[in-house]
């Protein structure tokens, strides 16, 4: 391997829909990683549904070799990273293998909100930043606009910003050497011990669990004994190497090196995203610092459709556990759908990504429940409850108060879609602390406003309120009072506990008509009427019916006396009454779906 000084670690960092990924297709394009007849657009992208949504949703690592103008040969790590505000947390375990970002701006777009988190994320690690300026081909571009934003909004040096555009490969050899001489090379010594911090990891049906690492001391070879630091499990190394868009062996890895390794782990719980490896024999005696905790946002349940696949829903949601470390996950049963897993999930687009892979990549049939934050309850006796499923949810009368998580959301829009930015903030319960005029064109609104609202449709109505352009970032801020009750939905007077729901009392109402609209449409016709109501506690505040298939049983009669088609129609009048009373209801997977979305499609 390369001696230290001659590596660099750096990963690429930008909102969303900025051009990381094609920038990092023309870094290997250039470093003829892949021959122009194998190349396809967006090649760290290794999912489909990266690829049909067209944004990272895991950071990829890849070794890019470099010979320098002066001739010298240099190793490149990148880290390719995912910019939508769901998958921060993939940004800062990336950030944590690095020692240099570049930080992309569309020269259509500027700065947005997820520039500026980012950029302050690779400021806590003291990360050095490159200004990388993308997309100058474009007809919209405004360099000297967009240079006035690096310097008065991410406070960088705007003229020692590059270039670039990554769809045409403009300034790629310039952005190499600017990677050279910036970036630091790494610090470490590679004769002490061993000491690495796994990034990232992925599950190998025929070779087990393959551990992406960097190292920061020491050495791993093939051989080696090595020791997790968080359980003191002890693997012996099978095959160390590095990442060249295929997993390529070399003979060791050493300090400075970002790679993998192979160990035959079979037991998936062994293997900890953060945690610390080192050498069996010769164990370091501190563990690295890891990553940040993970706070999941919004909670779901997940059943399978049938309960048979109950034992292999677990093994594949841990198996997706490996490679996407924000996933958190415990054991939950519900009437409805027997044995299931409650899950914790770092926002709406982080719950669709793993229900869709959960269904491609392990052949799982799932359904969700609708998805809810943790709420904070306090009871009559002094007690405090921290609830995110509507069945844990106490009786009404034992609850003094109630608070839900709040946000301080940031929101950096062109001033054009200002009024109906506002409206929309004002309409999920947001509370405006600041507006701040970033430019002539640019304002960033801050507003309080509860997560909750945040949730189901906020983010899409923004996007297309401001045809695209107006961007989003949030922190958690604290818990307030609010007015909170549960939801119930009864099918033919039996609660559903799958469909129930915790809300906002004000919006309640709303909630219940829609949820029961949608399953009006979804619920097959059955021989006897079925209602479908919303309650809170014993008050039904929603309803609508799905009619009963009416079978002609007056088909056969063709004339005669009317008493006998009377007859017939008691008869199955009767019929009904009777089926009513034993009559259950098959709710259908779509149905369930269906209540998940929350506006009209």
């Amino acid at each position: 391997m390369a001696q230290t000084q001659n590596i660099r670690n750096f990963c690429i960092i930008a909102h969303i829909d900025h051009g990381k990924s094609t920038l990092a297709d023309r870094l290997i394009q250039k470093a003829k990683l892949v021959d122009d007849r194998n190349f396809k657009d967006q090649i760290l992208d290794n999912m489909d549904i990266e690829r049909e949504r067209g944004i990272t949703i895991k950071s990829q690592a890849v070794t890019i070799p470099y010979t320098a103008a002066d001739g010298t040969e240099y190793i490149l790590n990148l880290v390719d990273t995912p910019g939508h505000v769901d998958f921060s947390y993939e940004v800062s375990r990336a950030i944590n293998s690095c020692e240099g970002a570049l930080l992309l701006v569309d020269a259509t777009q500027g700065v947005q909100a997820q520039t500026l988190s980012n950029m302050y994320l690779a400021l806590e690690h003291n990360l050095e930043i490159v200004p990388v300026i993308n997309k100058i081909d474009m007809p919209a571009a405004d360099v000297p606009r967009i240079k006035k934003q690096i310097d008065k909004d991410l406070g960088l040096d705007s003229e020692s910003a590059l270039l670039v555009s990554a769809r045409q490969g403009t300034g790629i050899d310039e952005l190499f050497e600017a990677i050279v001489r910036h970036i630091p090379s790494p610090k470490g010594n590679p004769s002490s011990q061993l000491r690495a911090l796994i990034f990232d990891c992925h599950y190998d049906p025929y070779r087990g669990v393959v551990v992406h690492l960097r190292l920061f001391d020491g050495k791993i070879k093939k051989g080696m004994k090595i020791l997790f630091f968080s359980n003191n499990s002890v693997y012996e190394v099978e095959t160390a190497g590095v990442f060249k868009l295929a997993l390529v062996e070399t003979d060791e890895l050493s300090a400075g090196d970002v790679g993998y390794i192979i160990a035959g782990i079979k037991t998936v719980s062994d293997v900890r995203v953060g945690d610390t490896v080192t050498g069996a024999d010769n164990p370091c005696t501190a563990a690295l610092p890891g990553f940040r905790e993970i706070k999941p946002v919004v909670f779901s349940s997940i059943y399978p459709v049938d309960s048979n696949d109950y034992e292999e829903l677990r093994s594949s949601m841990e198996k997706l556990k490996l490679n996407d470390a924000s996933l958190v996950f415990e054991k939950d049963s519900s009437a409805a759908l027997g044995f299931g897993f409650r899950c914790g999930f770092l926002g709406l687009l982080h719950l669709e990504v793993i229900q869709e892979r959960l269904e491609r990549e392990f052949d799982q049939s799932v359904i969700f429940t609708a998805p809810s934050v943790k709420y904070k309850v306090h009871l009559r006796g002094g007690e405090e409850l921290f609830i995110d499923n509507p069945m844990e949810y106490p009786d009404e009368g034992k609850i003094e108060s109630a608070q839900e998580p709040y946000i301080r959301a940031s929101v950096i829009t062109p001033t054009d879609y200002l009024g109906n930015i506002m409206t929309l903030c004002l309409e999920k319960r947001g509370v405006q602390t600041n507006m701040t005029y970033l430019d002539e064109k640019r304002v960033e609104l801050i507003y309080d406003m509860p997560l909750a609202e945040v949730l189901f449709d906020f983010y899409d109505r923004l996007k297309s309120i401001s045809r695209g352009y107006a961007s989003f970032d949030y922190d958690i801020s604290g818990y307030k009072p609010t007015e909170l009750a549960k939801l119930d939905i009864l099918l033919n007077g039996k609660a559903v506990d799958a469909l129930s729901q915790l809300v906002f009392k004000g919006n309640a109402y709303e909630r219940a008509r829609k949820v029961c609209e949608r399953l009006r449409d979804e619920i097959p016709r059955q021989q006897f009427k079925i209602p479908i109501q919303g309650s809170i506690g014993s008050h039904i505040i929603a309803r609508e019916t799905v009619n009963a298939l009416r079978k002609d049983v007056l088909a056969k009669c063709y004339g005669g006396d009317i008493t006998r088609k009377r007859k017939l129609l008691e008869k199955q009048k009767e019929g009904k009454k009777r089926m009513k009373m034993v009559g259950d209801v098959e709710l259908p997977q779509s149905a369930f779906l269906a209540v998940l979305k929350s506006r009209d499609e």
